[in-house]
């Protein structure tokens, strides 16, 4: 670390190359951070179409939406698997800490998450503009994400690929430096501890309470609460890498 005259604490130069050098080694191969995730992003938005056509020219006029979108934000939890998995070892290999590693990936991520939020938002203007392509079907536009304008969707979609992202990176790490026993644990235990919630939600009577906190919050509300919860398995993800034997 380096001292300027004025007190202020900043990060040598060689540092912020290094985590540089690990965005360009992730993008090394750039079907996994580039071409994967526009391909499938594309597949769903073809196959949706599709679908709506077929309802359109079956005489279906309602309003049309599907989950065909959510295909290559889920797609970022493979990404995150990948960039532990495959890159993690070479990033060893070049002397790299894992700090750098990690910041590095994250940077990687980001820049594909910036990328992904703004192709759907470009696509929902496009839907608004034409009434959902002439028949009435949206994919990228929900009239609750969208609630508060195109920035607040964007964020909305770039917070939820990043979230994905981070599980798993994290589920990679764990099974990378655990094994696959302690990974399948932690799982259960994640699925019992979402059960348990349900549970005392549902033995509390407090789905209303929930229901109208949810529709309070609204879209962008969820987001920001999104973004706490990403940090939170930021940190816990890198406290898992930095125990990660040499």
């Amino acid at each position: 670390m380096t001292t300027l005259e004025s007190g202020a604490v900043t990060r040598p130069p060689a540092v912020r190359n290094r985590t540089r050098n690990v965005v360009r080694l992730q993008f090394v191969n750039t079907q996994t951070f580039l071409w994967v995730p526009v391909l499938v992003l594309g597949g769903a938005w073809v196959l949706t179409m599709l679908i709506y056509w077929i309802l359109q020219n079956a005489g279906v006029s309602e309003v049309k939406t599907g989950g065909g979108s959510q295909a290559p934000l889920w797609y970022f939890l493979w990404v995150g698997i990948q960039a532990m998995t495959m890159t993690f070892p070479f990033s060893q290999a070049m002397s790299l800490t894992r700090r750098e590693f990690y910041l590095g990936s994250l940077a990687a991520a980001a820049v594909s998450g910036v990328g992904m939020a703004c192709a759907f938002v470009l696509l929902g203007l496009l839907e608004q503009a034409t009434d959902g392509y002439g028949m009435n079907g949206y994919f990228a536009y929900l009239a609750w994400v969208w609630e508060a304008g195109p920035l607040a969707a964007g964020l909305t979609y770039f917070v939820l690929t990043m979230l994905f992202f981070i599980i798993g990176f994290w589920f990679a790490t764990i099974y990378t430096r655990y094994g696959t026993m302690v990974l399948t644990i932690v799982m259960i235990g994640l699925g019992l501890v979402f059960v348990g919630l349900i549970a005392l939600v549902t033995r509390q009577q407090a789905w209303p309470e929930v229901g109208r906190w949810v529709l309070d919050a609204g879209s962008l509300g969820l987001t920001l609460w999104a973004i706490a919860l990403g940090a939170l398995l930021a940190v816990g993800s890198y406290l898992t890498l930095r125990r990660m034997p040499a």
